[in-house]
């Protein structure tokens, strides 16, 4: 059956992987289209301060339309970017490699030699992502610097590899890193603000490499656009192609439209994709497999604000994250900052304790503001909290997995295999304690993990995870959905292990590994 199509590919979602997507097809003679739900934003657009909650937050049902987005379920609270370019919009730069165990581990190494098939897919991520070293290293870093060193790990101290132009602060010169190819840039002033929208042109977001050159061959990026649906055109196995219905995400009136196509690409994050995929299996796409949802990993992290008592210390100059310490072969620690005067968090925190229970941390949480009465009220009132506190992010490799299913309101959680993610790590509460010891200052968590004992994340991955065949992933290991012709998943769902780390650059390398795998348009 002979179908004219629209475009050859659609991406749906434009973040780490979809932008690569779009990127690598162009390049090979394909028209592409990548529909976006976020918005498009320029750095006059983003908040000067995460205060300002309609520019910064994702919230449609009150209006908002920001590129943040807090989603809460049982077992995690989860952060992730909306807008074009994805969560590089609020990521903290980061881009490490992961180490051996994430390659090797169980759930995938029976699929390929990851860690050799990867390398050169790393370098060019690398490369395309304007990776470089730190240069500097600012208040947090170096009391993390000197925690290394009381537990003599000093060895395992080092600046963050990150996706930032240092050139010289907020001036504008030529594309440094296309050959002229890319969009102005201008160097990095060291405010903190990478998290919420980068207003320097300094942060090397997707809409400055991957976006802006696919834009320049010929790919479209359409903003503001939901995909809500895929049928399949003729053979039910899609290889006659696919028709795409989205819908307006963003105004009063719901536009909606569809657009026929050769080849779909799903690269919406999790929160996009395997919701999507969840509502497909049950409408247009039954052949989808019945693991969609299934080993979803929340990176093991716990998160730990740090607010100092020393009004002379200054937490929020320097990147976002600007150095990261290996604490063992499983669990790293990283110091994350915010801009001065973006204290919104402040509103969300409560004393650090653990306890097997809501009603035993509410008392321990009581019994410290009791018998701490004057710092409390010093964390609880400090002048300028981003200024003041240090945020700790600590990530294992240790595995365990939850299951996303369709609810009555939408996703919800349920565990699948291992432990349930905790906030209650052992080892991140002594680490967060001899750091605050450092720099004179009390630890605190969010309030959602001493009421419910659910810990967050800005790093959930899987949903729709390679496997051998449709009975254990979604897709195989060239990210080829198992079921269907010419259609392909490229983000954080398919990652198939934990890294333990800031997972941007695997997401990318993967990406790069799975288009170079397509042919070139005949």
């Amino acid at each position: 059956m002979a179908h004219s199509f629209d475009y050859d590919f659609i991406v749906i979602g434009s973040g780490f992987g979809g932008s690569v997507a779009a990127l690598r097809l162009a390049e090979k003679g394909y028209r592409v289209l990548v529909l976006e739900k976020g918005k498009w934003f320029s750095a006059e657009d983003f908040p000067k301060r995460n205060w300002n909650v309609k520019r910064w937050l994702w919230v449609p049902l009150l209006r908002f339309f920001g590129f943040f987005k807090i989603s809460f379920f049982r077992h995690v609270t989860i952060l992730s970017g909306v807008g074009v370019g994805g969560g590089s919009l609020v990521y903290a730069n980061t881009l490490p490699l992961p180490r051996d165990e994430f390659f090797e581990a169980y759930s995938w190494a029976h699929l390929d030699d990851w860690k050799t098939e990867l390398q050169e897919h790393y370098e060019t991520a690398r490369r395309m992502l304007g990776t470089t070293t730190n240069p500097r290293l600012e208040n947090g870093d170096l009391a993390l610097k000197k925690l290394a060193d009381d537990i003599g790990k000093a060895g395992y101290f080092e600046p963050t590899q990150v996706a930032v132009f240092f050139g010289e602060a907020e001036v504008t010169v030529p594309d440094p890193y296309f050959g002229g190819k890319g969009p102005e840039r201008a160097g990095c002033n060291f405010c903190g603000g990478c998290m919420t929208g980068c207003r320097y042109n300094a942060k090397n977001t997707l809409d400055k490499n991957y976006l802006y050159l696919a834009q320049q061959i010929s790919a479209k990026i359409q903003a503001e656009s939901e995909a809500r649906d895929v049928l399949p055109l003729g053979k039910t196995d899609g290889s006659d192609g696919y028709q795409i219905r989205w819908k307006k995400s963003t105004g009063f009136l719901k536009k909606r439209g569809e657009y026929t196509t050769r080849g779909l690409i799903f690269a919406g994050g999790v929160l996009g994709t395997i919701p999507l995929l969840l509502k497909l299996k049950r409408t247009s796409l039954p052949n989808l497999s019945p693991r969609v949802g299934y080993g979803i990993r929340t990176n093991s992290e716990s998160l730990v604000g740090i607010t100092t008592f020393d009004k002379n210390t200054v937490f929020s100059d320097g990147i976002a994250i600007g150095s990261i310490l290996h604490t063992d072969q499983h669990s790293h620690l990283e110091p994350v900052r915010y801009a001065s005067g973006s204290g919104f968090w402040r509103l969300m925190m409560s004393p650090l304790v653990h306890g097997p229970n809501t009603f035993i941390r509410i008392l321990k949480a009581l019994g410290n503001l009791v018998t701490h009465p004057i710092k409390s009220l010093r964390v609880i009132f400090v002048w300028d909290w981003a200024k003041r506190t240090q945020i700790l992010l600590y990530m294992r490799t240790l595995d365990s997995t939850l299951r996303f299913s369709r609810g009555i309101l939408g996703m919800k959680s349920s565990m699948s295999q291992g432990q349930a993610p905790t906030p209650f790590v052992a080892e991140a509460k002594e680490l967060a304690e001899k750091y605050a010891k450092i720099v004179n200052a009390k630890p605190i968590v969010l309030l959602t993990e001493t009421l419910f004992g659910i810990p967050t994340t800005a790093h959930i991955l899987g949903g729709a995870v390679m496997g051998r065949d449709a009975s254990e992933g979604v897709i195989d290991k060239d990210h080829k959905v198992f079921g269907y012709q010419n259609m392909y998943i490229c983000d954080g769902s398919a990652i198939s292990a934990n890294p333990g780390v800031n997972p941007s650059l695997t997401i990318t390398a993967l990406a790069e590994r799975a288009m170079s795998k397509i042919a070139l348009k005949v």
